[in-house]
């Protein structure tokens, strides 16, 4: 009920979904990186797995060379040739 609260609200005012509703925002640079706003943790970290934690849930980062290139409190950067990014609940 509260998440559906916050939806009508920041549809009726036009605010952004992710600052109301504590989603994350990514960004994805072509296959050579991804930016992550509004993370919760690095759950896994390899050259070919970023697993990270976020509100509704983990994104899954698969390829090869991967390295985090910047992490910050709420924001983290992973580059490298992006093959497969997935949603896990």
């Amino acid at each position: 009920m509260k998440e559906e609260f916050k939806q009508k609200i920041s549809d009726a005012l036009d605010l952004p979904k992710d600052i109301v509703l504590d989603l994350s925002r990514i960004i994805i640079t072509g296959k050579i990186s991804i930016f992550l706003e509004n993370h919760k943790g690095i759950i896994e970290y390899s050259k070919d797995l970023v697993r990270i934690k976020t509100t509704s849930g983990v994104v899954a980062i698969k390829g090869k060379g991967l390295v985090i290139k910047s992490i910050i409190v709420d924001e983290i950067t992973v580059e490298g040739k992006l093959e497969t990014i997935e949603f896990e609940d």
